[in-house]
């Protein structure tokens, strides 16, 4: 949906995860993409707050845990995406799930 926080009603940017699961493991050599409206050249990063990666990349591959999140110029912040190193985790698909879906869980050790 639209979110009204953000200037002139621009949509802020997602993050797509791929593999889509969460929460992300590190060691499933995760990928995230930034989407959005904007420049994707000019897409910047952060992890656990601070600026990432490389500048104007829309897409990383991500090799450590931790918070992060991409900024597009014009249209914010995107919700964070966290990339757990937890030797178990129980994950959920990456997506919008209402009650009554029937979900496919993994448990990954």
């Amino acid at each position: 949906g639209w979110c009204p926080l953000s200037p002139a009603g621009a949509q802020t940017p997602q993050l797509l995860v791929e593999p889509p699961w969460t929460p992300a493991v590190q060691w499933d050599r995760v990928t995230l993409t930034c989407q959005g409206s904007g420049t994707a050249g000019a897409t910047t990063w952060y992890k656990d707050g601070r600026q990432w990666g490389l500048e104007g990349s829309y897409q990383l591959t991500v090799t450590e845990s931790g918070t992060y999140r991409c900024d597009r110029p014009g249209t914010g912040l995107s919700p964070p995406v966290t990339v757990s190193n937890d030797w178990l985790v129980l994950q959920v698909p990456a997506r919008a799930l209402l009650e009554g879906d029937t979900v496919t869980l993994r448990c990954r050790g």
